[in-house]
């Protein structure tokens, strides 16, 4: 990942970027207005961020399973709980979307392909408490902390599954009716995002939502978001440049618009 790379791309992003008075989609303007730059404040807001911090203090080492980006093989090495809190898990404001974009759709079925130590799944958990979420982790020892997580706010809806998503993605979608939400977090490589991508479809519907993390991560990532923007079953997209909206309102015109956020 060069940052310089990253620096210039956000730069196109900002001089392509439009503000509310730029949206004449009605679906994307209630969106951009009530959900994007929603300002009002939610109780699981504090609760997540309070126990952020405490991540953030914790020096606890883990040796870690590494199964995602720049590696084919599995990697283990030793970083503190609080090193990942500060360079893995998704910020405040990223994690506070997810809830309000699950809290706007109501989904009944959410996956998230990435659980870290759990922030952006107790989002998605806590917008929808009567919703059941699956949420994937391929380290042992960083999906037991995302557990104990879990416990401490309270969420009861949360199924983590341990493993390798190339084996354990498919069974668990083969086990749903269909996927009403899924945060796509899993790996920022192109071939392992698209065929995620591709596995979801199969269980999604008119009214599904996905969010695809970092696409601009790489110039991977930025090949896999513009095939999904082309992808014929894809209707309407959002670029928020540092995550991806994607949706398939089959009575929308087929658009793709670039939001400030």
């Amino acid at each position: 990942m060069s940052y310089i790379r990253l620096a210039a791309d956000y730069l196109l992003y900002r001089l392509r970027a439009i503000k509310l008075h730029g949206v004449h989609s009605p679906f994307v303007f209630d969106l951009f207005n009530h959900v994007i730059h929603h300002t009002g404040d939610y109780l699981a807001y504090h609760n997540v961020e309070s126990l952020r911090d405490k991540l953030l203090q914790d020096n606890r080492q883990l040796s870690l399973t590494d199964l995602g980006a720049g590696s084919r093989s599995i990697k283990s090495k030793t970083r503190k709980v609080k090193d990942i809190a500060a360079t893995s898990a998704k910020p405040a404001k990223y994690g506070q979307l997810l809830f309000r974009l699950a809290n706007y759709f109501q989904p009944q079925t959410i996956l998230e392909l990435g659980t870290s130590l759990g922030l952006s799944t107790s989002y998605l958990a806590a917008a929808r408490q009567n919703a059941q979420v699956y949420t994937f982790e391929g380290c042992p020892n960083i999906a037991q902390v995302a557990r104990e997580n879990f416990k401490q706010l309270g969420l009861t809806n949360i199924r983590l599954v341990e493993g390798n998503l190339d084996d354990t993605l498919a069974p668990t979608l083969a086990k749903l009716e269909q996927l009403d939400f899924a945060f796509l977090d899993g790996n920022h490589r192109y071939e392992p995002t698209m065929r995620y991508f591709e596995a979801c479809l199969t269980k999604c519907h008119e009214g599904s939502v996905l969010v695809v993390d970092d696409i601009y991560w790489s110039s991977g990532m930025k090949r896999a978001w513009a095939e999904i923007k082309r992808h014929p079953h894809v209707r309407q997209t959002v670029d928020l440049y540092f995550v991806g909206l994607v949706f398939f309102r089959q009575q929308q015109p087929k658009e793709h618009f670039t939001l400030a956020f």
